[in-house]
């Protein structure tokens, strides 16, 4: 269960994930803060919480208030510390701020990811979405060096191809690499995984389609 690994985990070190830093305090009790504050740091105190649904709200909104559609995105807010006493409470939190993340990761480890290629994505989109089929792989390139790049775009290792050749669009290396992480920081962090377009993505290339057709 990915409960029983994450503890396993957490038993010999912390994890980094994303943005996010969780480490045990006792066999039972957790806490999790932004990478950029996993340190002891000067200045403000640390707002505290207690309950898993928080990471939720703390994943609402970037630095500046807006809105977070993307997840996967390098603009979470910092300047928190989450509480939790049982595993259970800190998987619900980890999967709050990166949805899926965990089930990816641990789904690697086992052999057991099917990347999904950005065609078969566009092929089953239906309605409004449909005119995304039309979408040629060099818009698809350039669209994925976009909205994808970790700086600024989102933090998510990319797994996906397009056509059967991994995007290409000006994107580094580290882009591909399940084993860098894309904050590029040195400590260790598990891998943060995408193995599909997602939909904020499906609709990018809509509007690339459309505004090629006008």
């Amino acid at each position: 269960m990915i409960r029983d690994r994450l503890q396993r985990i957490l038993a010999i070190g912390s994890l980094n994930l994303g943005e996010i830093n969780a480490r045990r305090i006792t066999d039972i009790s957790f806490i999790v803060r932004h990478r950029q504050d996993a340190e002891p740091r000067e200045g403000p105190s640390l707002r505290i919480y207690t309950e898993p649904a928080a990471a939720r709200d703390l994943a609402r909104f970037d630095r500046e208030g807006r809105f977070r559609p993307l997840k996967g995105a390098p603009t979470l807010l910092a300047g928190w510390e989450l509480r939790l006493d049982s595993i259970d409470s800190l998987k619900l939190a980890i999967d709050y701020f990166y949805p899926g993340a965990l089930a990816s990761w641990f789904a690697r480890e086992d052999r057991r990811i099917n990347p999904v290629d950005l065609r078969t994505t566009l092929n089953r989109q239906t309605g409004m979405y449909r005119v995304t089929q039309k979408l040629t792989n060099a818009e698809a390139d350039e669209l994925a060096g976009r909205f994808c790049r970790s700086d600024g775009g989102c933090l998510r290792t990319i797994l996906w191809t397009i056509a059967g050749k991994r995007p290409n669009g000006n994107l580094p290396e580290t882009k591909f690499a399940i084993s860098d992480d894309q904050l590029g920081k040195h400590d260790p962090a598990i891998p943060f995984l995408c193995l599909e377009a997602c939909n904020l993505l499906v609709a990018e290339a809509r509007e690339t389609v459309k505004q090629r057709s006008t």
